[in-house]
Formats: structure tokens, C-alpha cells, sequence
């Protein structure tokens, strides 16, 4: 078998660099083909003992899908792999499940290119729910908002935001598809954050309450008046049962592990039934635009 490039005394954890994710999973699909060839399966037989298509372990073996862990567990007990080699390659299936963006690479790249990639997502999904607790999300911000969150004064990196604003206002027309369900669930601080001045603030909140009227987008809010025993960490995105995505501050990391992704669309479950919904939600939020309208 072709040597794994990461030992088992190495650190666990997420790889922090995007060119070292796509070395795990070559490394991962090269390790996996060489296991089947050295035991003498065909890939049909292997198939057939793991319960997958041909083409699937085709695809794997090859590196064009990335195979989840249980994926991998199944291959190795299938080739009856050993101890050593079984723990080695199930974490190297781990760490190629998830991928962390960083943002200065992005900024290197061009900030447009990543609101290219999201439109990408947003395309080839059915159902997108979006956890807020700290902000408004892009395809919900009115064009002045748009501009705050893209400014910062502390970045991580500086980039040109001209071209990646007016192509995020593009995205915006994706909401429109009624082949697609997107459900929006903001904290109360979420809403009442003041990236701009109130008045443009009462502004944003009304474009919630108007795009909460199309018949294929949910906007919830979960009040600080409600009792929530889990803490909102982080921004996250489930995009169908594919992957889901976490901002941070200095990127963003991408979850492909189907445990991962059951586990923040039960979080998402968890605290939609906290939330107000539809005309609770409605009002909440035009209060609120009435307050931010009322400051001096």
C-alpha cells in the first residue's frame, strides 16, 4: 500500500491548509485503491461486499468523491484491513471530511471568486437553513448593510469588496426560485446589532419582514426573552444533507461528514423551537424597525 503522508503520532484536528486538505484525500483514495489491488478484489467484488455501486468505489479509488468516514469503514472491513492501518486511514478519512478556508487566501484570490462559490452551493441545493446569532446574512442584506460587513475596520486581510458586493446582490435573485426552501433562524442580538447607522438599520429590518412574505423563505427570530439552554457559538449553514458551512472570523470551515451534518441540522431543530416564526416573527421585527427609527 502506498504510504499514508501523515503518521499516527501526528496532532489530530482540523488541516488548516486547503492545499494539505486535497493531499488527504489523494493520499486517501490512492490508499484505498492500493489496499483493494494488494488483497486481489475487483472493484465489483468489493462493491458488492460494501454494499455500494461499482462506480461509487470507481469514484473513491480515483479521488473524485470524497468518501465519508463511514464510507471508509465499510471499504476497510470489506478488505479486512488491520488494526494499525484501519485507525490510520479512518482518521485520514476524518480530517478529508472537513476543510477550512482561509480568508487571506480568499482576499488573494479575490473576494469575488467566493461569492461565486456560494452561488454555486445555493444552485445545486434544495434547502439551505442558516443559523444567525451574531449578523444578517448576505442574502438578506440591503445594499448599504452590504457594504458595512464587507468594511470592517479590523480584517484579517484587506481586499477590493466592490466587485464581490455586486456580485452577492446577485445572488439575491436565487430567493426568488420557488424550487428552493430557505429557512433563516436570527438571535434578537443578531437583529439589534448596529453595523450602520438606525436608520439604515430600520431599513434592513424591513427588507426581512419583506422577503419573509415569499412563499419558499422562513424568517425566524429567537427572542433573548426565551429560555435556551445551548449557547449560539457560530454562524452555520446546512445546505440539504451535502455539508455545512461555519463562519469565523479568519475563514470558514466546511463540514462533509454526514455525523456533522446531522448533528448542526438537529441544533437547527433545537433552536428553531425556541424562535419566533411567520407573523410572531413579522411583528417582532417591525417593533424593531420602529425602535431603531425612533433614535435621534
Amino acid at each position: 500500500m502506498r504510504a499514508v503522508h501523515r503518521r499516527l503520532d501526528e496532532p489530530t484536528g482540523v488541516t488548516l491548509d486547503p492545499t494539505r486538505a486535497e493531499q488527504d484525500r489523494q493520499s486517501l483514495a490512492s490508499a484505498l485503491r492500493d489496499l483493494r489491488v494488494a488483497t486481489g478484489l475487483s472493484g465489483d467484488r468489493l462493491a458488492r461486499r460494501c454494499g455500494m455501486s461499482q462506480s461509487k468505489v470507481s469514484r473513491i479509488e480515483t479521488g473524485r468523491l470524497l468518501p465519508s468516514v463511514v464510507d471508509v469503514e465499510q471499504m476497510l472491513n470489506a478488505l479486512g484491513v488491520e488494526q494499525t492501518t484501519r485507525c490510520e486511514l479512518l482518521r485520514l478519512a476524518r480530517l478529508a471530511n472537513v476543510e477550512y478556508q482561509d480568508v487571506r487566501a480568499s482576499v488573494r484570490r479575490g473576494l469575488h471568486h467566493r461569492q461565486r462559490e456560494l452561488a454555486a452551493l445555493e444552485v445545486s441545493a434544495t434547502r439551505m437553513r442558516h443559523f444567525l446569532p451574531a449578523l444578517i446574512t448576505g442574502l438578506l442584506q440591503t445594499a448599504e448593510y452590504m457594504q458595512a460587513a464587507m468594511s470592517t475596520p479590523v480584517e484579517p486581510a484587506a481586499g477590493e469588496v466592490a466587485r464581490a458586493i455586486a456580485l452577492k446582490i446577485e445572488r439575491q435573485a436565487v430567493l426568488q426560485d420557488e424550487t428552493k426552501n430557505f429557512e433563516f433562524l436570527l438571535t434578537e442580538s443578531a437583529t439589534r446589532w448596529q453595523l450602520c447607522p438606525p436608520p439604515l438599520m430600520a431599513a434592513q429590518i424591513d427588507r426581512l419582514v419583506s422577503l419573509s412574505r415569499l412563499p419558499n423563505v422562513r424568517i425566524g427570530v429567537l427572542p433573548l426573552s426565551a429560555v435556551v439552554p445551548n449557547g449560539p457559538y457560530h454562524t452555520f449553514v446546512t445546505y440539504d444533507r451535502r455539508l455545512v458551512t461555519i463562519e469565523l472570523f479568519s475563514g470558514r470551515l466546511v463540514l462533509r461528514e454526514p455525523k456533522d451534518i446531522d448533528y448542526y441540522r438537529a441544533l437547527f431543530d433545537f433552536f428553531s423551537t425556541r424562535a419566533l416564526w411567520v407573523d410572531q416573527a413579522r411583528s417582532f421585527l417591525r417593533g424593531l424597525a420602529t425602535e431603531f427609527r425612533a433614535v435621534e
